[in-house]
């Protein structure tokens, strides 16, 4: 016997059939004889409704009141399919943040998980209830409900996991594991069995959408087991794992991409000590997030050049910060570029294999697309290209790594 907690996002519970579904996915676990605990997320599309009524009645509204509406999305999906699974016989109930409680910081709409008191739940489960948990939300110091962010519902369902001492977390979603690349671009993409916690860590803060960075990196911190499958058939998904439990690789575990990025250019300015912090710390005290940077200098003019990347929608916001500090930082000119895309080529085989940037960087010079900055961890190689080349690109390492599935 298991312990296991089930994650559904919006599309699995999309609608009363997909939530009956749901329940048929769940009584499979149970009748195994596993403890389950389920999470899920509010209804496909239910919480962009949310979020457009609270914008619409007022656009500069209190952040602790969003999150009181945007909440209640989740609240109805556990609710309905509590009752679902009542209604074929399995013992089952809801819960909500605030009632187990998850704890949270007090920055409504983005709030980070502080701790989680899962024993009343294990006791339930141990009874041979199941845990049916609204994900996204929580509780902050205020007593007030708080909302996780972006990737809420799959953070918190790895909270919830560890909390639990879950033996694994299976992510549900409507694709059916971790595939080399998006196979909408590389119809010729592989699923992997296996990828280690570093290696999703780094596919998705490239592109990769099938999980969050932010639950990936709480899975590795708390050694949570992961596995991606689809709520649509019974295919077997992707386990994330530990390095440990991965045997040595040969080959690049994956390309991704993300195509929502711009580039910035200080020109001209003084090459001396405390400059870029004085360009990134003004961005960071914004909360622009800065990604890629490349740095040259001239030792004759001793001026230099900085490029880097921001997300596309945070371009015109960080030029605009850049321009207030012109004076302060003496430069001569900034120049945007929106319409470029970041590619990375990912894997633990790095670390052993030589020449992999080396194939990066032939194949794409023989298909002549040009990089704007480069940057590099000990298992990811990133470049920016101009956005036009995106599917080429992704297309071409796919094949250069020997990637493509040839069945």
């Amino acid at each position: 016997m298991a312990r296991i907690v089930q994650k559904f996002g919006g599309t699995s519970v999309a609608d009363l059939d997909r939530i009956r579904n749901v329940a048929q996915r769940v009584k499979t676990e149970i009748d195994a004889g596993h403890e389950v605990a389920v999470v899920v997320s509010a209804m496909s599309g239910t919480t962009n409704q949310l979020v457009s009524w609270a914008s619409e009645i007022g656009p500069l509204h209190d952040a602790r009141e969003y999150d009181t509406i945007v909440a209640t999305g989740e609240q109805v999906t556990v609710g309905l399919l509590a009752i679902a699974l009542q209604n074929i016989g399995i013992d089952a109930r809801s819960w909500l943040g605030w009632q187990i409680p998850i704890r949270s910081d007090n920055v409504h709409g983005a709030a980070r998980i502080d701790s989680i008191d899962g024993s009343a739940i294990r006791e339930r489960m141990k009874a041979g209830q199941v845990a049916v948990i609204a994900g996204f939300q929580g509780i902050g110091p205020d007593g007030r409900i708080s909302t996780l962010g972006r990737g809420g519902s799959d953070t918190s369902a790895v909270a919830i996991a560890a909390a639990l001492q879950a033996d694994r977390c299976d992510i549900y979603t409507d694709v059916d594991g971790v595939y080399t690349t998006d196979p909408r671009i590389a119809p010729k993409a592989t699923k992997l069995s296996r990828i280690t916690f570093e290696e999703m860590l780094e596919m998705a803060s490239s592109g990769a959408k099938v999980l969050q960075t932010r639950s990936v990196a709480m899975a590795m911190r708390h050694n949570v087991s992961l596995q991606v499958r689809s709520s649509f058939n019974d295919a077997p998904g992707t386990l994330v794992v530990n390095e440990d439990s991965v045997v040595e690789q040969e080959t690049i575990s994956g390309i991704a991409y993300s195509p929502d990025e711009a580039k910035i250019t200080i020109v001209g300015l003084p090459d001396q000590p405390g400059v870029a912090a004085g360009v990134f710390g003004a961005l960071a005290d914004n909360h622009v997030n800065v990604d890629m940077i490349v740095q040259s200098a001239s030792s004759a003019v001793k001026k230099t050049d900085i490029s880097f990347s921001v997300s596309r929608s945070d371009l015109d916001k960080a030029v605009d910060i850049i321009n207030k500090i012109k004076d302060q930082l003496g430069f001569e000119s900034v120049d945007a570029a929106p319409n470029v895309a970041k590619i990375s080529v990912v894997g633990m085989a790095m670390r052993t294999q030589p020449g992999v940037a080396k194939t990066m960087f032939e194949t794409l010079a023989a298909k002549g697309v040009n990089l704007h900055v480069i940057s590099t961890s000990e298992i990811k190689i990133s470049v920016l290209i101009d956005a036009e080349y995106t599917e080429l690109a992704v297309r071409s390492l796919h094949t250069a790594y020997g990637l493509d599935d040839e069945t």
